[in-house]
């Protein structure tokens, strides 16, 4: 305790909370640690931009831009869970141990905690992947003619065949002038980026240096609104301060606040968490966890093992087709929507 009687783990605050949410966009960005040329080697470049394939997948992230340079990274990153703390967490943690393996090396290869922008869906979005796209030319790998070549980056995934399911071109090109997803509408983006390119480098710099910087990225309607968010979060954060200042306490606050919020839930609608039915997607089930999906940033692990639905994805198919059979206007279900809502 400390002489006015709080706990000690106020005052060793160490970290702030990222806003996460289903949908929320950022820049996310890491360097090696001082500086060292993680990616210099291909085998490098090539294991880290597999673990970003894997954690996009086992986190649901769409991945609107992404490049890996010779010693940092840059991602457009979407979320369609709240979960941007743990999938880079898993993404860093798994590379940083195959690294060290094969280097026969011990240590943190990054520098530390990642750096995470919060974007504007739309048009900031689109140019911060363009960034992105542009830092191999920026950085005089390649010219801007050949930027296609340059393998550890978004743009040859785009126009390849094999194109991977997390991968969202939707806003690039219809921030690009509403280009269509054909080799034709990808040729006009490489065009596209040719042009900014070609900007003066003072005028292009300064443009571009905004999208780096700071904590978000979007107008000043865009930012009042995630700073009210953030401020709309003072019970979490009180019970997340007193806990400390980890991801595994901000796990706990989560999942203590997602219980109370179920049991508000059964509680409404007439039933004992306790003896559910055993079916996976069983109405009783798929109303809970639509309601939890309505009100709070609850994730689907989180649902799936808690309410026994099987797999994370199933959990979001349930959902649908409750709203899409119009559970989600039923009066049972609106009254306890209004129990569970802040």
């Amino acid at each position: 305790m400390t002489n006015d009687g709080r706990p000690l783990l106020l005052l060793a605050m160490a970290r702030k909370l990222r806003l996460e949410y289903a949908g929320a966009c950022y820049h996310v960005i890491n360097r090696g640690n001082y500086r060292r040329d993680l990616f210099a080697s291909q085998g490098a470049a090539k294991s880290f931009q597999r673990c970003l394939f894997e954690a996009a997948a086992r986190f649901e992230w769409r991945l609107h831009a992404f490049v890996v340079m010779r010693n940092h990274f840059h991602l457009a990153v979407e979320l369609t869970e709240p979960n941007l703390s743990d999938g880079m967490q898993w993404l860093q943690s798994t590379w940083a141990a195959r690294f060290n393996r094969f280097r026969g090396e011990i240590g943190r290869p990054f520098q530390g905690r990642y750096k995470a922008l919060h974007v504007e869906p739309g048009t900031a979005l689109a140019q911060v992947a363009h960034y992105i796209h542009l830092n191999p030319v920026r950085a005089k790998v390649v010219t801007v003619e050949r930027v296609l070549t340059y393998r550890w980056s978004s743009l040859p995934q785009f126009i390849g065949r094999k194109r991977p399911a997390w991968l969202a071109a939707e806003t690039i090109l219809a921030e690009s002038g509403n280009l269509r997803d054909t080799p034709a509408g990808w040729r006009c983006y490489l065009a596209y980026l040719g042009v900014l390119a070609e900007e003066e480098a003072k005028l292009r710099a300064e443009k571009f240096s905004r999208l780096s910087r700071g904590w978000v990225v979007g107008s000043s309607d865009f930012k009042a609104g995630v700073k009210k968010q953030l401020a709309d979060q003072g019970d979490v954060r009180e019970r997340f301060e007193v806990l400390g200042a980890d991801r595994s306490a901000h796990r706990e606050v989560r999942e203590a606040l997602w219980e109370e919020k179920l049991a508000l839930a059964a509680q409404a609608l007439g039933l004992n968490l306790a003896e559910l039915p055993a079916q996976k997607s069983a109405a009783e089930k798929v109303a809970l966890a639509t309601v939890l999906k309505t009100a709070t940033s609850v994730s689907n692990p989180w649902l799936a093992t808690r309410l026994q639905m099987g797999q994370p994805a199933s959990v979001s198919q349930y959902v649908r087709r409750f709203r899409l059979r119009g559970g989600a206007d039923d009066r049972r279900f609106k009254h306890a929507l209004s129990k569970v809502k802040p």
